[in-house]
């Protein structure tokens, strides 16, 4: 059985975007179906929609992390600042992994510019670390979940 961080290499494989790869691996746990989960994340791959911003990988892992973990009611400020420095947690988490959790930091000279995504080819899964950054966010999301549980 596939754990989160292979089911959301996967799914980057099969041309989802970073952010979906990651969201769309834990529907298991969220409780969302697969297609609403793929469009709430659609806008977040290339660092929000190809600005090389956030990384998609950490912006799946996070918004995971609020649909399990987030505060529903507006006036609790302590859950609020727990939910808060869990999201501070993991960004800690990945950025020590990576050097960064900025796309274009990232990817460097291949982050490309402008709105068209590039071709999946296996030259373009081969240059990239795309992959590994899904698989490790959802590595870390894991083991921040647990330690929670």
């Amino acid at each position: 059985m596939e754990n989160h961080s292979q089911r959301a290499a996967r799914l980057f494989r099969e041309g989802y975007n970073c952010a979906q790869s990651v969201f769309v691996a834990y529907c298991d746990r969220t409780g969302l179906d697969e297609q609403t989960a793929l469009r709430l994340s659609a806008s977040f791959g290339g660092g929000m929609g190809r600005l090389r911003e956030v990384c998609g990988a950490m912006s799946g892992a996070l918004m995971v992390l609020g649909m399990l973990r987030a505060p529903l009611d507006p006036n609790d400020r302590t859950a609020k600042a727990s939910h808060y420095e869990r999201v501070q947690e993991f960004a800690r988490r990945f950025h020590e992994r990576h050097g960064t959790y900025i796309f274009r930091e990232l990817l460097g000279d291949q982050a490309g510019s402008g709105h068209v995504p590039d071709a999946r080819t296996e030259a373009y899964y081969q240059s990239r670390p795309c992959e590994r950054l899904v698989a490790d966010a959802a590595e870390i999301l894991d083991q921040m979940l647990a330690e929670d549980a």
